[in-house]
């Protein structure tokens, strides 16, 4: 078992959300030769798919502020971009969630460990992310019902790959733990994610003015301005999501240590036990 002092990437006992938060940094870290290259490849795919949407819809760089008359265009932006955020979050969050269980072992997972298709369930993960991805489009289309759908998908990955759930039982296991003890997944997951937000606003819009200002590059033309603030955003994404990914996986785990006594069980184990059956739920 895993040591339970401050320098432990994952403690085998229920936390505080300041230390879920801490551990999602230390997982991002320790794995970031792989987590960070996926994150760029996704977010660059982003920004490709939403660029000639925020044509359509007149958004403004760098910022991609709105224009009243464009509404209806720019609102389909706004979805679209929720989903991509949570599928690519999701994807991400299946090498999350495999090094995150390594790490509540008391291990670190080697890089090709994560990447390697045994027991990755990849064609699972990528058909629950079209599923969310869908979800989240119909939900952001109502308005703030997108968090809802944000707040309660964020352990799908990580019951899919950890948990080894049928992936038709891995939503309904995500939410039903991001509602345990008065919601308190749901809750920290939406914290991360508007943390998270705030330093992507920052770095990208300081990225882009701290551009212009330099003179660097003529950044009043829109020619320009659109792919260079595509590409801070792209930038700043490639590390958020993965980020998202690992407080994903660290809720879940730390959610079934707090909800399910899996630290009891991991404690109570008998040797020879490989780490899947270690982790597996009860089914």
């Amino acid at each position: 078992m895993p040591d339970v002092g401050p320098t432990a990437v994952l403690p085998s006992r229920p936390l505080t959300v300041g230390e879920v938060l801490d551990s999602a940094v230390l997982l991002l870290r320790q794995h970031a030769r792989v987590l960070i290259p996926a994150g760029v490849v996704l977010a660059a795919a982003e920004q490709l798919l939403l660029y000639p949407l925020r044509i359509a819809a007149g958004a403004r760089p760098p910022g991609f502020a709105f224009q009243l008359e464009q509404l209806a265009p720019y609102w389909l932006l706004l979805a679209v971009g929720a989903a991509t955020e949570a599928m690519i979050v999701l994807l991400l969050g299946n090498p999350a969630a495999r090094a995150a269980g390594a790490a509540l072992l008391g291990r670190a997972a080697r890089p090709g460990e994560l990447l390697r298709p045994a027991g990755a369930r990849y064609g699972a993960t990528v058909a629950l992310a079209l599923l969310a991805g869908a979800a989240m489009v119909v939900l952001a289309l109502l308005g703030p019902g997108w968090l809802v759908g944000w707040a309660l998908l964020g352990s799908v990955a990580s019951a899919l790959v950890v948990d080894r759930v049928t992936a038709p039982r891995a939503p309904l296991r995500a939410a039903a733990l991001a509602l345990r003890a008065g919601c308190r997944a749901a809750a920290v997951r939406l914290l991360g994610y508007l943390a998270w937000w705030i330093v992507r606003v920052g770095l990208a819009l300081g990225g882009f003015y701290g551009l212009r200002a330099l003179g660097v590059l003529d950044l009043s033309d829109p020619a320009w301005a659109a792919p260079v603030a595509g590409i801070l955003w792209g930038a700043v994404n490639a590390v958020a999501y993965p980020a998202l990914a690992c407080l994903d996986a660290v809720l879940h785990l730390e959610g079934r240590m707090r909800t399910e006594g899996l630290d009891i069980r991991l404690s109570r184990a008998p040797a020879g036990r490989t780490e899947p059956a270690l982790l597996a739920a009860d089914r």
